[in-house]
């Protein structure tokens, strides 16, 4: 059904008002970074500060080993994002690609795995990192990643099964082999959905805590959400602090995303069109 102009012009007014209200937190507490604290306490409150203090983050910043945390977090997010990128697409190959005995079985078992929640293998998995000698390292919050994600590996193989046989079967007549037409053919076809999981596996690594509280001991292995948390137990009264390291997060998540948007939506869309 065709839409009126008048019936257009509701809708991205409503879609509007509607991305305001999910938004204004986010511009609130960026707002209130840049303020004083005695202006981020005043009643009625004010949106924007009459001072800009640009200083609030070099000194919240500079409260704490932000720059080691910050380090921890991003060797931790590319080594887990280039991890999860390498098994997840050659074991969503193998399952959408490959005829094999009991691959439906093993793969109703990995589908399987999901519904087991992160806190009854929590106990285990520490058990089985200690016996490993990886507790206070960051090595239990990179190696697993590896191993693959049940998710990731579904929704890249529901990709590939979109994909036409045709494809692997011309190459197969001009001589190629199954690791060049894995590495040749479908890697780049799979560009869309591997950015939307890279990105994804990023958001989620970025912001994971229970996992580096239980592995990590020593705080010069912390990541930024513990530094965060123990900013905040050291800043409890104080707002803007807490509001300028919190900004700083949110930063390259919000980058990530906004880079890899376009390849989101093709990720999203299925197989091969046309």
């Amino acid at each position: 059904m065709k839409l009126s102009k008048v019936q257009k012009t509701v809708i991205y007014i409503f879609l509007i008002v509607l991305s305001l209200y999910f938004l204004f937190p986010f511009i609130w507490m960026i707002l209130t970074a840049f303020k004083t604290e005695g202006e981020a306490m005043k009643f009625p409150p004010t949106i924007l500060p009459k001072t800009w203090r640009f200083s609030n983050f070099s000194e919240a910043w500079k409260s704490q080993p932000f720059g080691l945390y910050l380090l921890n977090s991003t060797l931790i997010a590319v080594l887990t994002t280039a991890g999860t990128l390498i098994s997840v697409s050659l074991v969503a190959y193998g399952f959408a690609r490959y005829n094999f005995k009991g691959r439906n079985i093993i793969f109703m078992i990995l589908l399987a795995t999901m519904m087991i929640p992160w806190d009854v293998t929590m106990i285990p998995l520490y058990m089985e990192f200690k016996w490993l000698g990886w507790i206070n390292t960051l090595k239990p919050l990179i190696i697993p990643s590896f191993f693959g994600s049940a998710y990731y590996i579904f929704l890249l193989r529901q990709f590939l099964m979109g994909i036409p046989k045709d494809f692997e079967e011309a190459a197969r007549i001009d001589g190629a082999n199954d690791f060049q037409i894995f590495l040749k053919i479908f890697v780049p076809m799979m560009k869309a959905p591997l950015i939307l999981i890279g990105v994804l596996n990023l958001m989620s690594v970025w912001n994971d805590y229970l996992g580096p509280l239980i592995f990590l001991q020593n705080r010069s292995k912390y990541t930024l959400p513990l530094g965060l948390a123990a900013f905040k137990g050291a800043h409890s009264t104080n707002t803007i602090p807490i509001m300028a390291i919190t900004t700083l997060m949110v930063i390259p998540p919000l980058i990530a995303f906004a880079f890899a948007q376009k390849y989101i939506v093709e990720g999203t869309s299925g197989g091969i069109k046309g």
